[in-house]
């Protein structure tokens, strides 16, 4: 049974690494030809800051720079760009001689015309950090780790291909999330734990959480009086040619999406816990079984609560010093409608984690305790007596 389960998980994994490389090449119908322009990677040799003018903390005018092309059909020429500066901290950006920039080529067959400036070159270090990232999470983590890497992955690819493709689509935008955010837990959850009980008990736990949570996201939203344009980039959107998209749901949907992976880490730690304590005791009956899980729960919420907070509030840390700086009232700052917004994310999504962790052990009591189950059991807790009684014997 043991060798039918692993040849099962690893043909799982397999399908999911073929699903990855289908996302990968999936055209998303979004991607801009640019009329033939090349992005390319371009070292800054050379500087003009004379049109530069300081204002205040800010700077804005136009910072000419020369750039030396490094790959592409045009590698080696040497060209200039404006950088023009908006007087925007958070948008502007200046270059030193030495620093890698990204810029976009326009061209007319092999004569180069016109280089764009666009940012500070990143995708090497990034490039680094993720493979640190990998390297570290299989090393820690062995075979469970290449997993964690490919389930990673996948969630990168269905968000990328499947969810902001289907919001610009104008799809319903909970439904969509609702479908992705199910699939995404599917795959996490069987992928982490296996193909057996312990991921059933935490995905059925976490889609209710996440059901839960986007119903409570639906019913509290409509009394905060909160536009979806609060969200990033928003406005943008509206005024590039996508004025039909309700912003106002793709906000609602965020507040589930955002904390799924939360909630998945509760379903987990309380399914596996509960797990084990059958193996230790299988005579165990399903109110004690489900009394051990509720113990779990209410210290993995106690600090996954605070954990949503800080998250959410992380990166409003400017915001809130602005508030604090000008004196700004309490009674004016919740009403704020940034500030309401975070606040509906983070109560919101720990309702979610509250209500997910007793489901969880309930499911856990109900499925645990299945006489069939245990008996298919027999050969893990005659293994797990064996262990204990060689440590037992070692410690004697």
């Amino acid at each position: 049974m043991l060798k039918g389960l692993i040849k099962s998980e690893s043909i799982f994994v397999i399908i999911l690494v073929i699903i990855n490389i289908g996302l990968l090449f999936l055209p998303t119908n979004f991607e801009k030809s640019g009329n033939g322009s090349i992005p390319s990677k371009a070292l800054v040799i050379g500087i003009d800051n004379n049109q530069v003018e300081q204002r205040g903390i800010v700077k804005t005018g136009v910072q000419e720079v020369k750039l030396k092309i490094l790959n592409g059909p045009f590698k080696g020429q040497e060209v200039s760009s404006p950088n023009n500066l908006k007087g925007q901290l958070e948008l502007d950006k200046m270059f030193n001689v030495g620093d890698k920039a990204l810029v976009v080529i326009d061209h007319a067959g092999d004569k180069l015309i016109f280089a764009n400036v666009i940012d500070h070159y990143r995708i090497n270090i990034e490039i680094i950090l993720f493979i640190i990232f990998i390297a570290l999470l299989i090393i820690f983590a062995g075979w469970t780790g290449v997993k964690s890497v490919i389930s990673f992955v996948f969630t990168l690819l269905m968000i990328w291909k499947i969810l902001i493709p289907g919001f610009l689509k104008g799809w319903n935008p909970v439904i969509l999330a609702l479908v992705v955010v199910t699939i995404l837990i599917g795959a996490t959850t069987y992928l982490v734990a296996g193909l057996n009980r312990k991921a059933l008990v935490a995905f059925l736990g976490a889609f209710s959480g996440i059901v839960l949570t986007c119903i409570f996201a639906l019913f509290f939203g409509r009394f905060f009086n909160i536009h979806g344009a609060i969200i990033a980039f928003s406005e943008s959107l509206l005024y590039s040619g996508y004025a039909n998209l309700d912003l106002t749901r793709i906000f609602l949907a965020g507040i589930f999406i955002a904390s799924s992976g939360a909630i998945m880490d509760v379903t987990m730690d309380i399914s596996v816990s509960m797990h084990e304590v059958v193996l230790k005791k299988p005579n165990i009956s399903t109110k004690e079984v489900i009394k051990s899980g509720f113990s779990v729960a209410r210290a993995v919420v106690g600090t996954m609560t605070t954990t949503l907070l800080l998250a959410y509030s992380g990166g409003y840390t400017g915001m809130l010093m602005v508030f604090m700086a000008q004196g700004t009232p309490l009674i004016n700052v919740f009403n704020i409608t940034y500030v309401a917004g975070e606040f509906l994310h983070t109560i919101i999504g720990s309702f979610g984690l509250v209500l997910v962790a007793p489901l969880t052990a309930i499911l856990g009591g109900i499925l645990y305790t299945q006489p069939n189950y245990i008996k298919s059991l027999e050969g893990e807790i005659q293994k797990e007596n064996v262990d204990l009684l060689d440590i037992s014997a070692r410690v004697l």
